[in-house]
């Protein structure tokens, strides 16, 4: 544990951008199969929530959908 806290404490040093790329390439090594959305396929859904096409979830349902309480 001691290495994780060393690795957080030089961590929090980085700027901003460095730290996203950070935590993206650990949240990929976490998730051998992420799922990648396009900015397209976004926008094309935004696109359809918008205008009540479709209905969005609520925060519960995202939850409970993903396999969490």
């Amino acid at each position: 544990m001691p290495q994780v806290t060393t690795l957080l404490k030089e961590a929090s040093k980085l700027d901003l951008p460095d730290r996203a790329e950070l935590v993206s390439s650990l949240r990929e090594d976490l998730d051998p199969h992420p799922h990648y959305v396009s900015d397209e396929e976004v926008l094309e859904r935004l696109e359809e929530l918008r205008p009540g096409k479709v209905k969005g979830l609520t925060r519960n349902e995202f939850w409970k959908a993903c396999g969490r309480p």
